[in-house]
């Protein structure tokens, strides 16, 4: 329990250094150079998803324990797939139908997808 908890703080560093590029080059493009949100947001979530990569094997993730490195790269990009759905739509439903301010939609939808990062590469991949 205590070493999951540890893991827990952790990730939760890393994911905020992660979330600051992800959410940083959103705000950079698509808020200050006016670039279309949708494949900003994109973009700027896979390089975000990589910066945790990296940081969560080093830092929070022992790597290559379950699988070969490039099974467990896929099974990354395949949890982080998924939050991009869910990423994706958050961001939809708060630009376009609440008319909610682009930063503050990056963050709402960053921090629900935080979550399901964490639990679903721990469960899954690590």
């Amino acid at each position: 329990m205590k070493n999951e908890a540890l893991r827990i703080v952790r990730y939760f560093f890393v994911g905020g250094v992660s979330a600051v590029v992800d959410i940083g080059l959103f705000a950079l493009f698509a808020g200050y150079l006016g670039w279309p949100w949708l494949p900003v947001s994109i973009v700027t979530f896979i390089i975000g998803t990589t910066t945790n990569y990296f940081l969560s094997i080093r830092f929070v993730f022992e790597s290559g324990v379950r699988y070969e490195k490039h099974h467990e790269i896929l099974g990354v990009f395949i949890v982080s797939g998924l939050a991009l759905i869910v990423n994706q739509t958050i961001l939809y439903l708060s630009i376009e139908i609440l008319h909610w301010h682009l930063i503050f939609s990056k963050c709402v939808a960053t921090g629900i997808v935080f979550f399901w990062n964490y639990f679903g590469r721990r469960r899954f991949i690590f």
